[in-house]
This record gives C-alpha cells, sequence and structure tokens, in this order.
C-alpha cells in the first residue's frame, strides 16, 4: 500500500499513468476487498487523483469504488461511476449496477435479504444505462410462434401438461423441459387473475 502511494504521489502528473502502477491499484483492490478501511484508503487516493479515469477502466477499482460508495450509503454516486467508467467487462458491470439497486431498495426495507421476486422488480424498475449495455437488455421472451403454439395447445388440450407433454412440447420449440413448465406456470396464474 505504502510503495501504492509513493507511485501515485511521483505520477500524479503523468497521462496515461505508468501501466505498472494502474496494474498495481488493480491488485490491491482485489486483495484488499475484505479490508474497508484500508480498502476506502486506497480508494480515496485513487479518486483524489487527476488521472482517476485511467484508474476506473480495472473492473477491480471499479468494484472497489462502488463497495466503498454503497458502504458509505453513497448509491447515486455509486450509479454514476459505474455509467461513466471505462472497464471493458460489461456483464460485471450491469451485475454491480443491480447490486447497488438491492442494497439501496435492503436498506429502505431495513432487511438483510431480497426474494428473487423483489429482486426481479429492482431490475425492472432500475435497468443498466445504454452505457453499460451498448447492445440493449436481452428479450427473455419467446418468439410469437412458440407463444401461439403453446396457447393453442393450452386451449385445445390441457393448461396443465404432465411430463411426456411438457417434454414433446419443448423438443418441437428447441426450448427445455424447464422453460415449458414455467410458461405453463404462469399462463395458469395469469389466467386465475
Amino acid at each position: 500500500m505504502k510503495q501504492f502511494m509513493a507511485m501515485l504521489k511521483k505520477n500524479e502528473n503523468e497521462h496515461p499513468p505508468p501501466t505498472k502502477l494502474l496494474n498495481l491499484a488493480g491488485r490491491l483492490c482485489r486483495e484488499l476487498q475484505s479490508s474497508s478501511a484500508s480498502l476506502e484508503k486506497l480508494v480515496e487516493a485513487m479518486m483524489k487523483c487527476k488521472n482517476q479515469s485511467y484508474f476506473l477502466t480495472n473492473i477491480h477499482v471499479v468494484r472497489a469504488c462502488v463497495t466503498i460508495h454503497i458502504h458509505k450509503k453513497q448509491h447515486d454516486a455509486a450509479c454514476s461511476l459505474l455509467e461513466h467508467c471505462q472497464a471493458e467487462e460489461k456483464e460485471e458491470l450491469v451485475q454491480l449496477w443491480h447490486e447497488v439497486h438491492y442494497r439501496r431498495v435492503m436498506e429502505k426495507q431495513q432487511t438483510d435479504v431480497l426474494t428473487p421476486l423483489q429482486k426481479f422488480r429492482c431490475r425492472k424498475r432500475n435497468p443498466p444505462p445504454i452505457s453499460l449495455c451498448p447492445e440493449g437488455l436481452k428479450n427473455r421472451n419467446y418468439s410469437e410462434e412458440v407463444r401461439q403454439h403453446l396457447y393453442r395447445f393450452a386451449a385445445e388440450v390441457t393448461a396443465n401438461p404432465d411430463k411426456k407433454q411438457r417434454e414433446g412440447l419443448a423438443r418441437a420449440m428447441n426450448l427445455q423441459p424447464t422453460q415449458v413448465y414455467n410458461w405453463f406456470a404462469n399462463y395458469r396464474r395469469r389466467q386465475k387473475s
């Protein structure tokens, strides 16, 4: 840590900072993940630096910064950092984005855990920005053709197919049997309400 602080001070006006310094920052962030006081000092030093944008290209540094923001209940700052950082690991950035929002909901509801449904609702209410998902969010809906086939089966045969029928439908539509099972469970639930 002392070596890093000395290198940071020595190279504070270098654009870009030496690769050795950036790599050391990432390694320290990874190693200090469990020591919040040391990690906080490290993050503070990097974020005060003129070259902070260079440090935010490393996923370990980004994760450390987000962790500190969450710890300090600075959710908006964490979201802003994620939105503007230049790290390449977009999937991990999206996970961090969701984690920030989960924490916000947990604090609001004064709970330590969220149910899968609460997490789902949280993700729907707080979709990641385009900067994290340039290709857009994955569409989890089935094609119109698949849906029509399932609706027709539910109307003409049964809304509660047995295992053999579900497996046949899955093969016919190139789905997993679990997906077919879940579709019919959701269909029955929608019919009740």
